[in-house]
Order: C-alpha cells, then sequence, then structure tokens
C-alpha cells in the first residue's frame, strides 16, 4: 500500500502523522510511505531521517492526495485538503465532524473512506487514540489557565499555587475522565485547590484512590456544578460523549456570574464545547474575554508540545496504521470492532450514528 502523509496546515499545527520510526515499520513490511517535504522539520525530525526510514519525499500535498492509497494525519482535513480526497482513498486522522457540518459534507461528497481516531474503542471501554492526545490536553489546559490567570493576560493576578500565607487558586474540574485526571495531576503538583466534578461515583471511587485527600470529588448535579463553577478560579471542561457534540454544561448566564478575572479553559472545544461561551481559538490567538471570565479554547492544544504530542500519538496509531495497510481497511475492521467504530464516513454516507444523530443526518451503518 501507499501511504501519505502530508504537512499540516492548521494554524500553528506542527504534529505529523507518522514519525520516521513509524514510517520505517511500513516500510520493512513491504509498503511504501511518502512524506510532504518538511513535514516533520517543526518537531525536529528531517527530510533525511524520513529518507533513512525508507521514505519518500514530496514537494507537495497534491503529490501525495492524487498518489496514496491511504493519507495519514493528525487535524482534521481542512478546505483545501478536502478538495483533494477522492473516492476509493482512506483517510485516518482525528475528524471531530459532530460540531463541523461543513467538514461532514465535504468528507461525503469525496467519496472517501475516513476513520476518526477519536471514535476508535479499546476492549476496556476506553478511546485509545484519543487518550493520549487527552492526557497532553489535561496537563497543558493547567499551564494554560495559570496563564490566563495572570494580569497580563486579563486574568485575576493570582498564583495558582500561592504562597505561604496566601490561599491557592481553586481550580474546578467537569469531567473526571483523562482529560480531567491529568489536569489535576498538574494542577495538584501546582498547589492549587482541586475540585473534580463527574455523574459516574465509580470514576470518583478512582480519583480518590489515585488522589487521595489532594482532591475534593463531587457528584454533578445542576447544583453542584453552578456552586463550584461560581467559586472557582479557574474551571477545566473536560467533558466527552464519543463521536457526539460535547454537553453544554457551563451556561453564559452562569458564566455572567463567575468571578471577575476568572478563567475557563474548554478541552472539549474539538467537539463543540462545554461552556455555552466558548468557540474555538488557536495558539496565535487562544483567549478571549466574556463577561470578565477568559476563556481559552484553542482546538488544538497538543499542537503547541508537538514532538511529545506526536511521539505519544504514533505509540498509539502505529498498530493500527499497520492492520489498515496490512490487510486494507475492510479486512481491518472485519477483524477489529474496535477500529470498526472508527469508520465515520464511507461512500458519501454516515456511518456514525453518533456522528449522524449530532448533525440530524442520516446513519447508515456499514456492514462488515
Amino acid at each position: 500500500m501507499l501511504i501519505g502523509v502530508p504537512k499540516e496546515i492548521k494554524n500553528h499545527e506542527y504534529r505529523i502523522g507518522m514519525v520516521p520510526a513509524s514510517a520505517q515499520e511500513l516500510t520493512s513490511r513491504g509498503h511504501q510511505v511518502v512524506v510532504e517535504t518538511n513535514g516533520g522539520i517543526g518537531i525536529g525530525f528531517s527530510d533525511d531521517d524520513y529518507r533513512a526510514a525508507g521514505a519518500t519525499i514530496a514537494n507537495t500535498a497534491e503529490e501525495i492526495f492524487a498518489s496514496a492509497d491511504m493519507i495519514v494525519k493528525v487535524k482534521e482535513p481542512q478546505a483545501v485538503e478536502r478538495k483533494m480526497l477522492r473516492p476509493g482513498q482512506l483517510l485516518f486522522t482525528y475528524l471531530h465532524l459532530a460540531p463541523d457540518p461543513e467538514q461532514t459534507d465535504d468528507l461525503q461528497a469525496s467519496g472517501a473512506t475516513c476513520i476518526a481516531y477519536e471514535t476508535v474503542t479499546s476492549d476496556r471501554g476506553g478511546l485509545p487514540l484519543l487518550a493520549p492526545m487527552s492526557e497532553v490536553a489535561g496537563r497543558m489546559s493547567i499551564q494554560a489557565g495559570a496563564a490566563c490567570l495572570e494580569k497580563s493576560r486579563a486574568g485575576r493576578g493570582m498564583l495558582l499555587g500561592g504562597v505561604p500565607g496566601v490561599e491557592p487558586a481553586k481550580v474546578t474540574i467537569i469531567g473526571g475522565g483523562v482529560v480531567g485526571s491529568n489536569a489535576a495531576r498538574m494542577a495538584i503538583g501546582m498547589g492549587a485547590q482541586v475540585v473534580i466534578l463527574d455523574r459516574s461515583v465509580d470514576v470518583l471511587r478512582r480519583l480518590v484512590s489515585e488522589f487521595g485527600t489532594a482532591v475534593t470529588t463531587v457528584y454533578s448535579s445542576k447544583a453542584s456544578l453552578e456552586e463550584h463553577v461560581l467559586s472557582a478560579d479557574l474551571v477545566i471542561g473536560g467533558v466527552l460523549i464519543p463521536g457526539a457534540a460535547a454537553p453544554k454544561l457551563v451556561t453564559a448566564e452562569m458564566v455572567s456570574r463567575m468571578k471577575p478575572g476568572s478563567a475557563v479553559v474548554d478541552v472539549a472545544i474539538d467537539q463543540g464545547g462545554c461552556f455555552e461561551t466558548s468557540h474555538a481559538t488557536t495558539h496565535q490567538e487562544p483567549t478571549y474575554i466574556v463577561d470578565d471570565v477568559v476563556h481559552y479554547c484553542v482546538a488544538n492544544m497538543p499542537g503547541a508540545v508537538a514532538r511529545t504530542s506526536t511521539l505519544a500519538l504514533n505509540n498509539a496509531t502505529l498498530p493500527f496504521i499497520v492492520s489498515l495497510a496490512d490487510l486494507g481497511w475492510q479486512e481491518a475492521i472485519r477483524r477489529d470492532p474496535h477500529l470498526a467504530n472508527g469508520l465515520n464516513v464511507h461512500d458519501g454516507k454516515i456511518t456514525s450514528e453518533e456522528v449522524a444523530v449530532a448533525l440530524g443526518r442520516e446513519y447508515t451503518p456499514y456492514s462488515v
């Protein structure tokens, strides 16, 4: 199989779908890998590194899209890239289609087969290709939030961990999954007062087992959510419904009553965000202010630590890339129902029920 790896073109996105070690794994199995020139330069991998791994270098993305059987990316294809997809081509990347009807329209029109990292599942009920980036984003959310509390960023002028004699900031984390637990780990390490809300008692038990008395766990209800959002200095939104749009848990009215200079970091923004006042931002202009509350809603947060993120993502995606290349996508998803859950669009049809429901579109299950 000919596997194409174009350079990412989203704002300040330096990650790449395959590092040289991953390319070597594919070429050693008899596959061809073509990488766009300077695709990995932002994270320290040169064209010569890819050549040493057996890959070839293309001068343009157009060459890659025109020739490759499978396209491996990181972020959802941008409009110019979607126009280059063709019927029968396989796309393997993050898609986040639920809040993005325009991308969905283009992918359906392309006729390509599109498998989304974020809806591939595992035997343990997790999302193995989303988890590495959720770990990164969860940890980054505290770094970003701490910066947002600085006065120069229009924040309250608070140091997250305080100092002796001065109380620390209160961090409220909505959702105790991968994002939430990693955010908690960082916030605890920085000395903040940490509260985590979740609707699963089992999740709350796990968090208590993991962090002990360093966190306060709270069952999430409308009343408890409002209480801990309004009293927080920093709120992290880390709620995920696989494949579906994120629920708008924090209303605009609640945001209007938060402390002036407090901050929110919406890690769920890829799926539309869990604050009513959220809209996607970029690393170039990461924040905006609503009702004196600083909002950080960067849609590709892990791109800021691109080398760490790319290596972590490749560790997770490589076995699936190998399977798709060795077996072809039809046989690969027939053998692996968890990979089959990643199939979002095929032959002009939406094959993910969650995506179809979120967009109000027709759902067409794919029969393996």
